[in-house]
């Protein structure tokens, strides 16, 4: 796998979480918050976060809320991966690490996490990196079919709803990740590998429960935390994100092809869309340099 880009560990506390995070680059940079999705973690940046970390960047790679060494402070926190609290999550790291405004970049609930933040709070975001596109959910449409292959592709989101979905993802936890990361990227060779460097933080005593309630949520199979009524009200409009943004459309995703360009009325800062050939689920690991660039780009476009 190489030396390790993010070549620093951090814990940060925020009101419902003590985040942990890794980070590289100079202290005094502008910075880049880049999040991981499900089933992945902050080893995903390591190579982006070196790049970045060259140009001058300070790179933060956070692990998601059920992932790595992030903990919920209370045992009453409701174990919720619903979008809008993954998206509070990112402002509240904002907050605690004292950072005003920061180019934000994710895919899959990191990338819907940034979209968010993009959103909802204009000001603390230089620009965005999204995957595919506008992110947010539009829980109201969930239930909404899609084509066959569509659904296909997403069986886990399925298997999710049950409780032999539970019962099988905490069982199963490796094997049915490590398979989802295989289907999603079916053209990447280091993937075994890369997993294998990500498996131990779907170890978390959360995950499975995090994991659960994200896609029952989406689904209106399961409650919100009341604390994010608010901002998922907000979220329910499909606010327009105003900030620069650069979309990655990974063409080689097995869950299907992204293509943002229907998306591109709902980028009113500006929209740049950047084609990725033979590219699966995870930019940040499959194309690095792209997903570099990316983060420079935007970054460069407002300065």
């Amino acid at each position: 796998m190489g030396t390790r880009g993010l070549n620093e560990s951090h814990v940060v506390s925020t009101p419902s979480l003590d985040i942990a995070y890794d980070a590289a680059g100079p202290s005094d940079g502008p910075t880049a918050v880049l999040l991981h999705g499900f089933p992945y973690d902050a080893r995903c940046y390591d190579q982006v976060a070196s790049i970045l970390a060259r140009a001058g960047m300070r790179v933060v790679a956070p692990y998601l809320r059920g992932f790595g060494p992030t903990r919920y402070r209370n045992p009453d926190i409701t174990r919720s991966g619903q979008q809008a609290a993954l998206g509070q999550d990112l402002l509240d790291l904002l907050d605690a690490l004292e950072v005003e405004r920061a180019v934000v970049g994710g895919f899959d609930w990191g990338g819907r996490a940034a979209c968010i933040s993009a959103a909802v709070a204009p000001e603390r975001v230089v620009g965005l990196v999204t995957v595919g596109g506008y992110n947010i959910q539009n829980i109201a449409r969930s239930d909404e079919p899609q084509a066959p292959e569509a659904e296909s592709a997403a069986w886990y989101t399925h298997y999710f709803l049950t409780e032999r979905g539970r019962a099988g993802l905490e069982l199963y936890t490796d094997e049915l990740c490590g398979l989802l990361w295989r289907q999603w990227s079916p053209l990447w060779t280091g993937c075994d590998a890369a997993f294998a460097a990500s498996a131990p933080s779907l170890r978390n005593p959360d995950f499975v429960a995090t994991v659960i309630h994200s896609y029952q949520h989406r689904r209106r199979a399961a409650p919100g935390d009341p604390r994010y009524d608010d901002l998922e009200k907000i979220l329910a409009t499909m606010p327009a994100i105003t900030v620069p943004t650069i979309s990655l459309d990974a063409l080689a995703d097995g869950l299907g092809a992204d293509d943002s360009r229907g998306d591109e009325p709902l980028f009113t800062g500006g929209f740049d869309r950047r084609e990725l050939p033979g590219i699966g689920h995870s930019p940040p690991q499959e194309h690095p340099t792209a997903f570099a660039q990316a983060v420079l780009d935007v970054a460069a476009s407002t300065a």
